[in-house]
């Protein structure tokens, strides 16, 4: 159903209006706040523990459905993809929507990012017409499926995901559908939770509405309607201006998910970016990306262009975001690929898979154009979730520790990645207080801890990523899911960098210890079994054997570095006079020898037959550590044996993006 409502734009005239600089600024700064204000309102009503943990966005559209404002402290993922679903229900409502309306959604073929993101939207009239609509986007922290979390990596289609929510009326001309409702909430896990995170989502769109009307009661509709439409010429006209001044050309690199569990064991999945930089206009092309996978680690449309978005705005941080923006970037995201998976494809675990590899190539190719902002690979999100039946004292019902942890971003030019931060993905995201998520759920945390040697090796250093354990305590049928990345393709450095460490989680139960991988679901868990992972460290930006030898000292005081890795990777010779006191010192003649050493011999390491750094690996001459960083070769942690393939690809991208910088 196509909708047939009037151009507000051409019947006010709005072009005829002359906003003074003064109004135009209140108004362009009230449009953040109303957001803000809604997004505050979330923070105080909403029930789950992942939604008051900042894993929302909230926006403001015109009648077109156009962005005209996104939050101050909206999660990255979700920037690029609200305008989307704000035209999906206009197109798909038609003349049929009317005052006192709010509609959910969830489709990410229709150009949303996972079923566990549902978007709630309020249509705005003003004298009986529709003027905008307010949007808010929670991620609910189970939305059904076959797995606790909805994460479920064998899936195969998306009806094994979660419940698919098409458009669809909450309240209808004021009315609250509870029938509709309870539909929703009752295919879910923690029913009450949805139903409160439900009602906190649309509350927060009628603080918008009202916002709103205040704003037209003071200026007028007209003045808003032209503020609405100057906002986002505004962020068109500087981001191309911003644009002039850049160096014109094509770029390309690329990226790889480790690989499909669906399908080929040791086949690492392409995804190619070129950027085409002419004129006034940025153009993304992801064409030669690998056609989709059989699991959840695919890109829809939506997923893949808010990568594509966050990516390049990481680079421009002080314009602010709505459809201006999209109006001046655009990108080719061939269908049928990993970055743009057709219905009914599983697209839920998209965030670890091809969205996070968009959005550090990206942040790759503008390190290059303006290398004041450079930065090396981050960490790669990930999520575990534990759900099943509490069974402490005064709980008896469901339960779902949904967790991300946090970790370290890629070196920079001049400065070291921040430790323990945010994922990329989720910039905005908090960490979660341990105390609230054992008050909630039967799982204990027993251990947090920053990870020395983390960080990738580099001139500048990469941030450090932590390490994260926990235990079952009172429960029942408890079921362990998780999805992440870069078990295989580490966390790699620019500019002459080295990686980080890879990722994965580990069970400690009465059977022994037991190496999972980052992808999994269903895993059966029972009171007393641990589990514990790390987060990689960022990639380390520039050549090891430049950096400080003072700086190296230090990171070793700090932990962040040991001695023997400080020898390794950065040719510094330390040694310890008093551990307890912190009291080390740099040997700089034994520096000098084996930086020389390092210098002479590093292209030839990454040349070397991969089975002949297995054995001395089993021989116990070099440790894990030393197979990726000095010989690029990738092992399965399950077997122990090379994975030849990966270690072809890895090598690769070691000598695309680092070794190639490497002075002789």
């Amino acid at each position: 159903m196509k909708t047939s409502l009037p151009d507000l734009y051409k019947m006010y005239e709005v072009d005829e209006v002359k906003l003074d600089n003064i109004t135009f600024e209140v108004l362009k700064n009230a449009f953040i706040t109303l957001v803000d204000q809604m997004s505050e309102q979330i923070l105080r009503t909403c029930y789950s523990f992942v939604i008051y943990n900042r894993d929302f966005s909230c926006c403001l559209n015109d009648f077109k459905g156009d962005t005209v404002m996104q939050g101050s402290q909206d999660i990255a993922v979700h920037v690029g993809t609200l305008h989307y679903t704000a035209k999906s229900v206009l197109e798909y409502f038609g003349d049929e929507i009317y005052p006192g309306d709010v509609i959910a959604l969830n489709d990410p073929y229709l150009g949303g990012t996972h079923f566990p993101d549902v978007r709630i939207l309020k249509p705005i009239f003003h004298n009986g017409e529709l003027i905008a609509i307010t949007q808010t986007n929670g991620h609910w922290a189970d939305v059904g499926g076959s797995v606790p979390g909805s994460f479920n990596v064998l899936a195969r289609e998306h009806y094994a995901e979660g419940l698919r929510i098409t458009p669809v009326k909450i309240w209808e001309k004021g009315q609250f559908r509870r029938d509709v409702a309870d539909l929703i909430v009752n295919n879910m896990r923690v029913p009450q939770e949805r139903m409160g995170d439900l009602k906190a989502q649309a509350t927060a769109t009628m603080v918008g509405e009202k916002y709103l009307q205040h704003l037209i009661e003071k200026y007028g509709l007209r003045t808003v309607l032209a503020a609405f439409k100057a906002s986002q010429d505004y962020v068109e006209r500087i981001l191309r201006e911003r644009i002039k001044t850049l160096p014109k050309g094509r770029w390309e690199t690329e990226d790889y998910i480790d690989y499909d569990p669906a399908g080929e064991y040791d086949k690492p999945v392409r995804i190619r970016v070129e950027m085409e930089i002419s004129n006034d206009r940025i153009h993304y092309d992801l064409t030669g990306s690998d056609p989709y996978v059989g699991t959840f680690l695919n890109g829809a449309f939506g997923s893949s262009f808010s990568a594509v978005i966050a990516g390049t705005k990481f680079f421009f941080p002080d314009i602010p975001l709505n459809s201006g923006f999209y109006r001046v970037v655009n990108a080719t995201l061939p269908e049928n690929t990993v970055v743009n998976a057709p219905w009914p494809l599983p697209v839920t675990g998209f965030c670890s898979g091809a969205y996070e590899k968009i959005m550090n190539s990206i942040i790759e190719l503008w390190s290059h154009l303006i290398p004041d902002r450079a930065m090396a690979c981050s960490f790669n999100l990930e999520y575990l979730l534990v759900g099943g039946w509490d069974k402490r004292p005064g709980y008896n019902r469901h339960f779902m520790w949904y967790d991300w942890m946090v970790g370290g971003y890629g070196g920079r030019n001049g400065l070291d990645g921040s430790n323990a931060s945010a994922p990329l993905f989720g910039m905005g995201l908090s960490v979660q207080p341990l105390e609230g998520q054992e008050r909630l759920n039967p799982v204990l945390t027993i251990k947090h801890d920053i990870i020395p040697d983390s960080g990738g090796p580099g001139k500048w250093r990469g941030g450090c990523g932590v390490e994260k354990g926990g235990i079952i305590t009172a429960a029942d049928r408890v079921l362990m899911s998780y999805m992440a990345d870069r078990e295989r393709i580490i966390s790699w450095g620019i500019m002459g960098g080295l990686p980080s460490i890879k990722m994965g989680v580990k069970l400690i139960s009465g059977d022994g210890e037991k190496w999972l991988g980052c992808y999994f679901s269903g895993i059966p868990l029972k009171t007393g079994d641990r589990f514990t992972r790390p987060s990689a460290g960022g990639g380390g930006y520039g050549d090891p054997l430049e950096r400080d030898p003072k700086l190296v000292l230090e990171d070793v005081i700090d932990g962040y570095v040991t001695i023997s890795r400080a020898r390794k990777d950065y040719g510094v010779v330390i040694k310890a006079i008093d551990e307890e006191l912190g009291h080390y010192e740099i040997d700089y003649e034994a520096t000098e020898k084996e930086r020389d050493f390092i210098r002479k011999n590093r292209l030839s390491w990454l040349k070397e037959d991969p089975e002949k750094v297995v054995e001395l690996l089993k021989r116990g001459e070099i440790d894990e550590l030393d197979a990726v960083r000095r010989y690029g070769v990738i092992i399965d942690s399950r077997t122990g044996k090379v994975l030849h393939k990966t270690t072809e690809v890895y090598r690769k991208l070691i000598f695309t993006k680092s070794a190639k910088y490497w002075k002789a």
